[in-house]
């Protein structure tokens, strides 16, 4: 008889085909989340022409999308625990598919508002749960890479969002951007057929065949065999009752100064990502230029995220952040003073590699500080206190922007959230972190329901 560690062999394996197909599947999901997200702020300046609304309504119409984004997060990352991850994706990518689409046959604020609440609910939902699919599925030694590599799709995302804005918003009207997000829903069913399915889930649900065949894929090595035994580490194990182990073995406050982070580097992250076109433009630039810089804001986060990912997996992801989150505050106060286009591009793109890259890096250390079983009641937790402040964001600015303040207060005021998050990141005991806690390789063995305890551990 075989007692095999699946966390272990997960950790240990080497990069193959199988970890190539689940970084595709979910850099993919999570290119069409992001561009599902940015075309708001891409539209925001027509839409406020066509339905002729101030800022502070502008603010609020684009916040809507944000509060289904907390609510998804925190409902449909819990329960991808329970339900299983693959199938709270799929749902996910329903809802910010159609509802985005939707959105483009609105005329009214209101109707707008509702539609991308809904959409908010996959945008936000969908995070979590790839995030704790790629932590999962990826070898340890490379794991922020992959994890951040996946979701520097988010950028992408935003780039393809801003490339098409130019192209079609000038010819085809705003409408045309949203309908276009509706294209993703036809890729649920390969995505049911193609990634796999939580480890954990697939124990806790007494499925071993599919199990077998999973590892078989991470460990090309492994020949499944009838009398083979699953060893998970206990914290690893599935239960009920998932948030509680958020706060449990020490990881309270850690898990309050996660959230404390997630709401500052949000609330950057969609200031900008709302009002950076229109703050542009107010300085004198054309709507064109203006949306010029949202690109640079999102090829910045694609080289934040994949280069914090290089440098989390050879240096300390916590001090990593820490020294993003510092660049965040300075690179974006200095856009508040004029300055040569080239110093102005560099700016742009620094505060995308420091605020979306550095968001997408958290999401990584979010991953990896939480046992398996409840990584994405962690991750959905985290992202779905930080919608608060992506809530709050475009709310706040716009009302900053409607009181006609000097452009270096209102990016004084998207700047100054990044110092908290550098303090509460500072404060996260990394000690506790699932990955390297003490006594992570003691477990139980599984097969067809049945609990032994563990006497060996197969590592292939």
């Amino acid at each position: 008889m075989r007692h095999i560690d699946v966390h272990k062999l997960a950790d240990e394996a080497r990069f193959n085909r199988f970890h190539g197909l689940v970084l595709f599947w979910c850099a993919l999901i999570i290119i069409f989340d992001g561009y599902d997200l940015a075309v708001a702020g891409i539209a925001l300046p027509s839409i406020m022409k066509d339905m002729g609304v101030d800022s502070t309504s502008a603010g609020f119409m684009v916040s809507s999308a944000l509060f289904g984004m907390m609510i998804g997060a925190i409902f449909l990352g819990t329960v991808a625990d329970r339900i299983s991850r693959r199938r709270a994706i799929a749902i996910c990518i329903a809802l910010f598919s159609i509802f985005t689409a939707a959105a483009g046959f609105t005329s009214d604020p209101v109707l707008f508002s509702i539609t991308r609440f809904l959409a908010g609910l996959g945008i936000g939902g969908v995070m979590p749960n790839v995030v704790a699919q790629m932590t999962e599925y990826s070898p340890k030694r490379i794991r922020s890479t992959m994890v951040t590599l996946m979701f520097s799709g988010y950028a992408v995302g935003g780039v393809l969002a801003a490339i098409l804005g130019k192209g079609l918003i000038e010819t085809y009207g705003w409408q045309s951007v949203f309908v276009a997000a509706g294209l993703p829903v036809l890729l649920i069913p390969f995505v049911l057929k193609s990634l796999p399915e939580s480890m954990p889930f697939l124990i806790k649900a007494g499925r071993f065949d599919e199990l077998r065949s999973t590892v078989a894929r991470i460990e090309p090595s492994y020949r499944p065999q009838a009398d083979d035994r699953f060893v998970l580490p206990a914290q690893d194990k599935a239960d009920e009752a998932p948030i509680r182990h958020l706060f449990q073995e020490g990881r309270g406050f850690s898990t309050a100064m996660f959230w404390t982070s997630f709401f500052m580097c949000m609330f950057m992250v969609y200031a900008l990502s709302s009002w950076l076109a229109k703050l542009m433009a107010t300085a004198g630039y054309s709507l064109g230029s203006a949306l010029t810089f949202v690109l640079v804001l999102n090829f910045g986060a694609i080289f934040g995220a994949i280069g914090g990912g290089w440098l989390a997996d050879r240096f300390h992801i916590k001090y990593v952040l820490m020294a993003f989150f510092a660049l965040a505050a300075v690179s974006i106060s200095m856009l508040g003073y004029k300055a040569p286009i080239e110093v102005v591009y560099f700016l742009v793109g620094m505060a995308g590699a420091t605020t979306i890259g550095t968001q997408i890096l958290a999401y990584a250390y979010v991953g990896q500080f939480y046992p398996m079983a409840v990584r994405s009641t962690g991750i959905g937790w985290a992202s779905g206190v930080g919608r608060s402040g992506a809530i709050l964001a475009p709310i706040a600015i716009g009302t900053l922007v409607g009181m006609h303040l000097p452009l270096q207060q209102n990016f004084l005021a998207i700047a100054l959230p990044a110092l908290v998050a550098m303090i509460s990141i500072a404060l996260v005991d990394h000690g506790r972190c699932a990955s390297g806690s003490p006594g992570s390789r003691k477990g139980e063995a599984f097969q067809g329901g049945v609990a032994g305890k563990q006497t060996t551990i197969l590592s292939q």
